[in-house]
């Protein structure tokens, strides 16, 4: 079949260092040649349903209906015109315009093909001296500091902000620089200290095992704010643990291990006066390209094992060896933070718990709340695109 052949145009080659060097049409789609020697394939039925037209122009949703063509719709012919795939379909009498860098960044075939590897960064217990840190003051001011704060938290799973005001609604005004808060049925916000009369472990003195924060709801909580108000007293260390690092050395060592943990889900209970709430879950979740995206483990809540009668001894002894790597202090980080310190960590990645602490010698008092994960990496996007727009030198 005949090939289209073009050449950079002067405003073109400024702008970029690649263009369209050549197109071909085949009986279901377009070739095309680089400038870089990349070939790429677009489908003609994926790029009249990708038409710029096909969205609407001022909420961006799709408003074209793809059964009003047929599913063998395709060019009738294809023009280069500075930097613009041009293309007159075989039905509706349509013409859509393509910019040539529109094709580039939603390429799908070859070695454009989309990168769907994880971006995070797992640490074991050598990372206590390099946990991120900032200043609340910095991140309330400057989105700057905010974007690259929040980018090396979505990187490692947990940071730390100083300098926070005594002040119990401060965690609230700092958690909504990045967006709206969860409610659970803990509330918008919650205290964690010691009470007569518990309705959960955190709100006693006893040493706190590593866990994830609610794993009976149908979606556990993101990131989860916790402000140490005071911190006086003897013990009530934080410990952290990243699961993701457990999880791959696990994948790596076990992989039947690693399958039944993420294959089989497990109930998760929590019940007071008010509520009951339970969920079934996988204890490691992947996502659809097969990496490790979180962990969703609590033995405290968790509730009684329902799973086949083939697999239950099996699931036993997988659960077990992740409970003892868990425990392995070659993945624990220990942390005595003050009052005026706040930890920021992504729940559904790494665990966290306590050491037990003397609740008759000194107070301790921590404030938290939650912002969900798609809030996090939605407000991540927007200020990242804001400082480009700016032409800021550290985007």
């Amino acid at each position: 079949m005949e090939t289209l052949q073009t050449q950079p145009t002067s405003d073109l080659s400024a702008v970029t260092d690649f263009y369209i060097e050549s197109v071909e049409q085949s009986d279901r789609a377009i070739q095309m040649r680089w400038s870089d020697g990349i070939d790429t394939t677009y489908h003609s039925i994926w790029l009249r349903d990708n038409c710029p037209s096909a969205f609407h122009p001022q909420t961006g949703e799709r408003c074209f209906d793809l059964l009003s063509v047929s599913q063998n719709i395709h060019p009738l012919s294809i023009s280069l015109d500075n930097g613009t795939l041009i293309i007159e379909w075989s039905e509706q009498g349509h013409v859509s315009c393509f910019k040539q860098s529109w094709l580039r960044e939603f390429c799908y075939s070859g070695e454009l093909g989309k990168d769907h590897s994880s971006s995070y960064q797992s640490w074991g217990s050598e990372f206590i001296n390099q946990i991120p840190e900032q200043s609340q003051q910095e991140i309330m001011t400057s989105d700057r500091a905010l974007y690259e704060w929040m980018s090396a938290l979505n990187t490692n799973g947990i940071a730390i902000i100083n300098g926070m005001p005594d002040d119990s609604e401060a965690v609230v005004h700092t958690a909504k620089r990045i967006d709206y808060l969860r409610q659970t049925n803990f509330g918008m916000t919650f205290d964690v200290i010691s009470e007569k009369d518990p309705i959960n472990m955190a709100y006693t003195s006893l040493s706190l095992p590593l866990h994830t924060d609610l794993p009976n709801q149908e979606v556990p909580p993101g990131y989860q704010f916790l402000h140490f108000l005071s911190n006086e007293s003897v013990g009530g260390e934080s410990t952290f643990v990243d699961a993701l690092k457990v999880l791959e050395e696990l994948r790596e060592d076990q992989p039947e291990y690693f399958r039944l943990l993420s294959e089989y889900a497990i109930p998760f209970r929590y019940h007071d006066q008010d509520h009951d709430i339970r969920e079934h879950h996988r204890v490691i979740n992947l996502n659809n390209f097969g990496n490790i995206v979180e962990i969703k483990y609590n033995a405290h809540i968790a509730d009684i094992f329902d799973l086949p009668g083939e697999v239950m001894y099996d699931y036993y002894i997988a659960y077990r060896q992740l409970m003892g790597r868990l425990k392995d202090a070659r993945y624990k980080i220990e942390l005595k933070l003050a009052a005026g310190e706040m930890v920021v960590f992504d729940n559904r990645r790494v665990l966290h718990g306590r050491n037990a602490f003397d609740e008759n010698v000194g107070k301790r008092h921590l404030r938290g709340c939650y912002v969900d994960r798609s809030e996090f990496k939605s407000r991540l996007r927007i200020l990242g695109k804001q400082l480009a727009q700016k032409n800021d030198p550290g985007i």
